[in-house]
């Protein structure tokens, strides 16, 4: 019997979820990589858009007040997350629809015109990175993209220095591999070419990178 994955709650390993969303805020200069996010991804009606590590849902939400016509699914493995995620939308007057999962269980959840997640993977332990990752491009639709915004590798010493308070939230286990380049490596592998980020903001504790890789047909072919 396959063991059950863990994960390490949105806010780290010491703080409550629900100082998660003030966190971030402080911590990542959050209105401007999601506000990029945002312009990258660029929902259009009739979509469905896949949000993995939907953690309190502050992207989802900002994706549907963007284009209404839209359909956007949450999924995330934390049940308090998600029940923050829930009062958040019905405050916004949103709809959206939020599945318990890990980000390995998102191809039930596809097809998806576009798959997104953000500040999720380096909490991740890496065989559970490369299965999430993988399962996002497996639920890429036909012609689909997949969006990661997370930290990778660092833009300078000072930033690798300031990545060491992540890794003190978080573990550094776990955030090792993308100060090494692992997200680079990771989706250039499933993309089926070369990756680099479409956008970089250095802020207090670290470089945080967007990557935009469309799907590779091949690729899907053999994870599917």
């Amino acid at each position: 019997m396959s063991e059950t994955p863990t994960f390490t709650p949105a806010a780290g390993r010491f703080a409550s979820t629900k100082l998660y969303d003030r966190g971030v805020a402080l911590l990542t200069r959050e209105r401007r990589w999601r506000s990029a996010l945002l312009d990258l991804l660029d929902p259009k009606a009739g979509e469905t858009i896949l949000d993995v590590g939907c953690g309190t849902g502050s992207l989802a939400i900002v994706m549907k007040q963007r284009e209404p016509q839209a359909t956007i699914i949450g999924l995330d493995p934390d049940g308090q997350a998600l029940a923050i995620a829930r009062e958040k939308a019905a405050v916004a007057g949103v709809s959206i629809e939020w599945k318990k999962g890990f980000a390995q269980d998102a191809v039930a959840c596809g097809p998806a015109d576009k798959v997104v997640s953000s500040l999720v993977f380096h909490q991740v332990p890496l065989e559970g990175k490369r299965a999430g990752l993988a399962a996002m491009f497996a639920a890429a639709a036909p012609g689909g993209k997949v969006f990661v915004a997370d930290y990778a590798r660092p833009t300078s010493w000072f930033m690798r220095q300031a990545f060491r308070i992540i890794q003190l939230i978080d573990g550094q286990t776990d955030t090792q591999p993308h100060i090494d380049g692992f997200l680079e490596a990771e989706l250039g592998k499933l993309g089926g070419r070369t990756v680099s980020s479409s956008y970089q903001l250095d802020t207090p504790t670290g470089t945080i990178s967007i990557f935009v890789v469309p799907s590779s047909e091949d690729i899907m072919k053999g994870l599917h």
